[in-house]
């Protein structure tokens, strides 16, 4: 099953969903990420439960220039697409 995660801070104008989508397809992850227009990160990612497990670690940290403060993690109730990919996709 996969999960879906809200991230909360500075996480938008820093590379955040790129530097994500980088860091999930290096773990073998599918899914994506997108900008929400309140100003966090979410981002739906499917796979082996250890890499699933790492994104979320990597996710609380982000790249340099974030400022994670918080992220929320929970079942994802929309799959990712199954196709073997990871995108980055339009804001929400």
């Amino acid at each position: 099953m996969g999960k879906r995660l809200l991230i909360e801070g500075r996480v938008q104008g820093v590379g955040y969903r790129a530097s994500f989508a980088e860091e999930a397809v290096a773990l073998g992850l599918q899914g994506w990420v997108r900008n929400r227009r309140d100003g966090s990160v979410e981002a739906v990612v499917d796979g082996d439960a250890a890499a699933i497990e790492a994104v979320i670690v990597w996710a609380r940290r982000g790249p340099p220039a974030s400022r994670v403060s918080h992220v929320t993690v929970e079942e994802a109730a929309a799959q990712a697409a199954g196709d073997g990919t990871f995108n980055i996709l339009p804001t929400a």
